[in-house]
């Protein structure tokens, strides 16, 4: 059993990424399995397992918490260096700002209605 410390290198924060419970995570690595004779991406056994993970399968970073079985603190610190190693891709969800107002989208559902 490995501390969480030890695995995120005594580090709390993901730097200056910032990642929801919901940012969907993508691997598009070629899975190592695949091609043993090839070098791995240099990361540490539980990033590895979040790339195996992601590969082929889009997962929430609540999802890969509770696969890995980890901390969600921890799960973020890991995907900040498997992101900054440009190894993973996060989308991320859509600010409550960005969305549109209910009053709006009652008034277009109005408007059709009385098509």
């Amino acid at each position: 059993m490995v501390r969480p410390y030890a695995m995120t290198g005594g580090r709390t924060g993901a730097g200056e990424q910032q990642f929801d419970l919901i940012a969907v995570v993508v691997s598009d690595l070629p899975d190592p399995a695949l091609a043993p004779d090839g070098p791995g991406p240099p990361v540490g056994p539980e990033q590895a397992r979040i790339l195996r993970l992601c590969l082929g399968t889009p997962l929430s970073v609540a999802e890969l918490a509770a696969e890995l079985d980890l901390p969600v603190g921890v799960v973020r610190v890991l995907l900040g260096d498997l992101l900054a190693a440009g190894l993973v891709r996060v989308n991320r969800p859509v600010p409550p700002a960005l969305l549109p107002d209910e009053r709006i989208l009652q008034e277009v559902i109005h408007g059709l209605r009385a098509l």
